[in-house]
This record gives structure tokens, sequence and C-alpha cells, in this order.
């Protein structure tokens, strides 16, 4: 206690048994926010504008869910500009949040040591040791916040998104600075991956099967002919044998599928698939689940690291949290080949962006890809278009179950014995660093809580 180089507050209970050998382990999260709450009685319009400061590090992915519920419930089309504007943005989020993640959370632990000093084992420590490559991965991350500033005229909480589209056209100008900087983020992206593909072959190869690797269901988006989807398309489950276990699913009626169960020892709810019941219908979602869940992803490259991705997993499926690192890195070549597709459409710098309209429906629905995996946000108003009612069901939480059981199979196979050493407390939490949860943005049951 706490957790470090996650987002948001935690805690990790190890249970010893009385030969020392661990029996449980538990991820508590110790804050409790309560945006689903006072929310109610805002005007539905203003719920972009407010969910996206649920969060400073992931405000796109509240931003784009609510404006797409607010789609529904004005009952419009987007124009087409405003929906791959809508689509850059969110490419420009995964692939800052994503960069962030590897380069400044997790690859202190990769390149300097798990049981390097805790006071260096950090981004500070990562700049003294290996100055290029820290500059090169704070310069993608920028590229990603800057593209977001450009749209949306700030680079965090940018109130953009609308029901009905955006606020406003991308600028020649600002294209040209994507057009710029577009080569440099590729060649940072590649680095990395090759990086990781050198630590995978040597000093990292004993913790796959370590950090989290078991079965469970996997869910995301997939396009129509099961592209790889972060904006679009319609849900999918698969199993760890790369079954389908669920397809075609809308959001509109997620609640038929997904249930959310509590514990008395955190105030993250637990999601899990109905269909098998709490909690057998643990899954998973994020970069290693939507890599799992598209037949592939659409674009060159992308798709090139995706077998080699599959290969190094060993089958169609990656089972092993390990992998997300991995996931992020093949999903941030995917979104600069998508970017590098929407700066050449023409539709990009069209002035029709937004479809105006009143309330139509009392109910909506939106779903969108963050960085962590799926997200809901889900609406009731009234015929003033005042709140009622709000459900959000936030990737971090969906991940609820795997989380915890990954860091009981690390500590499992590390501790052994009361006199644990800094450095394997720093391998459980790691396990937690796989998932990169947003706890800020998890934990907004109203209600008792337990």
């Amino acid at each position: 206690d706490p957790v470090t180089r996650i987002e948001g507050h935690a805690k990790i209970s190890i249970y010893l048994d009385d030969a020392g050998e661990v029996e449980d382990a538990r991820f508590h999260v110790v804050e409790f926010r309560g945006f689903e709450k006072f929310c109610e009685g805002r005007p539905m319009f203003e719920m972009a504008g407010i969910t996206a400061r649920i969060c400073g590090i992931c405000p796109v992915s509240h931003l784009l869910a609510a404006a797409k519920t607010g789609d529904k419930i004005l009952a419009v089309k987007v124009p087409p500009a405003g929906e791959k504007l809508r689509r850059m943005m969110n490419l420009a989020q995964l692939t800052q949040s994503h960069a962030l993640s590897f380069f400044h959370l997790s690859s202190p632990d990769f390149l300097l040591g798990w049981d390097s000093d805790p006071a260096k084992r950090n981004v500070f420590g990562l700049i003294a040791a290996d100055p290029d490559l820290a500059r090169a991965g704070i310069r993608l991350r920028q590229f990603g916040q800057t593209v977001i500033e450009l749209l949306g005229a700030r680079k965090i909480h940018a109130a953009w998104a609308v029901p009905g589209g955006v606020r406003s056209p991308l600028s020649q100008d600002g294209l040209e600075w994507i057009k710029d900087r577009l080569p440099e983020a590729r060649q940072t992206t590649e680095l990395a991956l090759n990086l990781l593909k050198r630590l995978l072959d040597s000093n990292l190869a004993s913790e796959v099967d370590i950090f989290g690797k078991f079965p469970s269901l996997f869910m995301g988006l997939v396009a129509p002919n099961g592209n790889w989807e972060h904006y679009g398309g319609h849900l999918r489950f698969i199993d760890s044998d790369g079954n389908i276990v669920a397809d075609g699913l809308s959001e509109d009626n997620y609640q038929d599928y997904l249930g959310e169960a509590v514990e008395n020892w955190s105030y993250l709810k637990f999601p899990y698939y109905k269909p098998l019941g709490y909690p057998d219908g643990i899954y998973r979602v994020g970069p290693l689940a939507r890599l799992n869940v598209c037949d592939q992803i659409g674009t060159t490259d992308a798709d090139r690291e995706l077998r080699e991705f599959r290969d190094r997993a060993g089958g169609r499926v990656a089972t092993s949290s390990f992998f997300y690192h991995y996931a992020r890195l093949v999903e941030i070549m995917a979104c600069i080949e998508a970017i590098e597709a929407l700066v050449e459409d023409p539709d990009i710098t069209s002035p029709r962006v937004r479809a105006d309209a009143g309330i139509n429906n009392l109910e909506g629905v939106g779903v969108s890809e963050a960085p962590r995996g799926t997200l809901f946000h889900h609406y009731k108003v009234n015929e003033n278009g005042l709140i009622e009612k709000v459900n959000l069901i936030i990737a971090t939480g969906q991940n609820n179950l795997a989380m915890n059981k990954t860091v009981t199979q690390i500590a499992k196979h590390y501790i052994h014995g009361n006199e644990i050493p800094e450095g394997l407390l720093n391998r459980v939490e790691a396990g937690i660093r796989c998932f990169d949860p947003c706890l800020s943005c998890s934990t907004h049951a109203a209600g008792q809580m337990p």
C-alpha cells in the first residue's frame, strides 16, 4: 500500500497460510467517486463535457462514449466528417495513453530491473539510463496529445465531441502538422516493438507464463467484417481457445449479457458474463482482448505485427496478461496506420461535422473502446433532456476479476514465507500494471456501498 505507477489509489493484501504459502491475494480499490449519482439532473447535452472530467488520462474515452449516447437520444446519424474526426481523436487517445503506459509506467521494470532501487525505478531513472529512448517515448505521447489538442483545442478535457457530431472541423494547418509528425511516431513505435521483442527473447521470457496466464473470456468491439475496431461495429466474446462465444452483440441490451457484482473489500465493481454466472463469467477487455477478438487489423504493418504477436503467444489467443504490454505497441502501430489513412481522406476537413436535433428517445447506450478496454455509458432522460439515471461500465472494472486472479498467481509463484523482498512485491504490483488500470474512472456505483 499503495500500488505505484498506476492511475488512482489501491493496495494489495496477500494472505499466507500457517506454512507461509500464499492462500489468496486481493486487489483493493480504496477510492470512491460518485459521477453516476451527481450527474442526475444535468442536461444530457452537458454529459460529454462533464464525464470527460472523470479522468485526466482518458478524458477522450468518456467524451466519445457520452457523445455516442447522446446520438442515440437525439436519434441522429453523425455526418461522415464528424465520425471520422471522432475516430481520429480516439486513435490519438489510444496512442498517447499506450505510450504513457509502456514508456513511463512499465518499462522501468523491464529496462532497470524488477529488483532495482525503487527510488530510481521510474521514468526519471529511465531518462538517466537511456535518455534517447525516454525522449522518444515522451515525443510519441506528445504526438497523440497534440492531435487531440488540434482537434478539440485542449489536450485534456476537450469538450469537443457532442451529441450529433463534433463542435469544429480540423484546420488545414493542423492536418499538415499531423502529416509531418507521423513518420517519427511510426519510427518510435517500431523501436519500442523491437525492444520488447528482444526482452521477451531474453530476460522477460519467464514472466509470460507467471503474470496472469489463465483461461478466460475476452470481449471487444469488432468491425462488421471482423476487423479490429475501436469506435463502431459490434461486440464479440471469445474463449481462450479462440471459439466465438457470442457475436453481433449490441450495446443497447448490454444488461442481458453483463452483470455487475460487488465484494465487501473493494469499491470497484466486478462485471461478469451473465450466461456463465459470477465469478465463472470472468472476461478481459482492453488491448489484449481487442487483438484476441478480431480476425485481423486490416492494415499492412499492424497485421504483420499481429501475426507475430499470435506466434509468440503460441496460438490464436494470447492468454497471458503480460502480453497486454505487447498488445499496446501493436495497437499504436494500428492507430498510426489508421491516422495515415484518415489524413488523406477528403472528408477529414469538411465543415459538415454535426447533426442537430432535439430529444427523440428517453434512453440511450453508447459504447467505445478506451485504451483500457470497452466503455459503456447508459443514460435515461426526461422529456426535457435532463438526466434521470446514469450507469457507467468502465474498462478497468471489467478487468477486476482478472486483476485479482493475476496478482494471486504471481504471489503464489514468488512468495514463500514471511520474509518478502521488495522486488517480489514489485512483481505482484506489476501484475496490476499489465492492465494499466484507471481507478478514478471506475468507482462510481451509487447507493449502499460495501
